[in-house]
């Protein structure tokens, strides 16, 4: 047991490389992608979580019709934060149906109903026809960055993951007084089934603690990254709030045609998907 207890101990990880360090082994300079960057929003790659209970993760490749799967992912929570998503019901995992409504911060949402998320009736259990669950889909959107990658990956937990994260958090990082960026983090899947549905659960575990100066680059990266990505959501949220009241405006008056001896059709701002849509950096 000692023994055991002993090799523990003495266990030696590799470093942690960041981004910073990632970009400084590239081949090429930002100068070099300067022009092709020019007029190309950078955004998150995205990790799903399959419907059916597959055990396995959705990554992006270099083909967006090829993805490929893997069964955990090691990386740095970042930065998390709730969202949540009202779609016509039974069009929730339909990737052509925009939301009716959205909120990138779980607590004001634009569209229809939208208003303050805590009051609002399709947040309530009970909303949805079968009077099992909530109408909106109440999310957790990670950014979680593993070692060698130049950008974190985005990942959606759905409402069957929320608990399950929100007891690691809090046994394995809060209640020992650290924030959840400083530890290394493995995500798997586990299958449930309910009600003759199989569907997949984030299951959450730490690798190890970060400490020193290892720990001390990864504090500076993560506060820099969170100023960039509250200013992003903020941005994500004024877009969200411009295009709702457009809808309103058109729904409100789509017969109205303006009195400037020059007939045309307005067109609608499309909604984002927090779900589908990449975030500005």
């Amino acid at each position: 047991m000692n023994e055991n207890k002993e090799m523990m101990q003495q266990q030696t990880y590799a470093p942690f490389v960041l981004p910073s360090m990632a970009a400084a082994q590239s081949d090429f300079s930002d100068a070099d992608l300067l022009d092709d960057m020019d007029g190309v929003t950078p955004s998150f790659p995205r990790v799903k979580i399959p419907g059916g209970g597959v055990p396995q993760f959705e990554m992006p490749s270099d083909n967006p019709e090829q993805p490929v799967y893997e069964q955990k992912i090691q990386g740095i929570i970042v930065y998390n934060h709730l969202s949540n998503a009202y779609w016509p019901e039974g069009s929730e995992y339909d990737d052509d149906v925009p939301p009716l409504c959205q909120s990138v911060d779980g607590k004001l949402g634009y569209g229809t109903p939208g208003g303050v998320c805590a009051g609002c009736a399709c947040n309530a259990f009970g909303s949805v026809s079968n009077g099992k669950g909530k109408a909106c889909k109440n999310m957790r959107t990670l950014y979680l960055l593993r070692s060698g990658d130049l950008m974190p990956m985005v990942l959606n937990l759905p409402p069957t993951s929320l608990k399950p994260y929100n007891d690691f958090v809090n046994t394995v990082f809060l209640q020992h007084r650290r924030p959840v960026y400083s530890g290394l983090v493995e995500i798997t899947l586990k299958r449930k089934s309910s009600n003759g549905f199989d569907y997949s659960v984030a299951v959450f575990g730490k690798v190890r603690d970060f400490e020193g100066a290892e720990l001390a680059n990864i504090t500076e990266y993560v506060k820099v990254f969170r100023q960039q990505a509250k200013l992003g959501l903020e941005q994500r949220a004024e877009m969200n709030r411009t295009a709702a009241q457009d809808n309103a405006q058109i729904e409100t008056g789509a017969m109205q045609l303006p009195d400037n001896e020059e007939r045309f059709a307005i067109e609608g701002a499309a909604v984002i998907d927090g779900d589908r849509a990449a975030m500005p950096a």
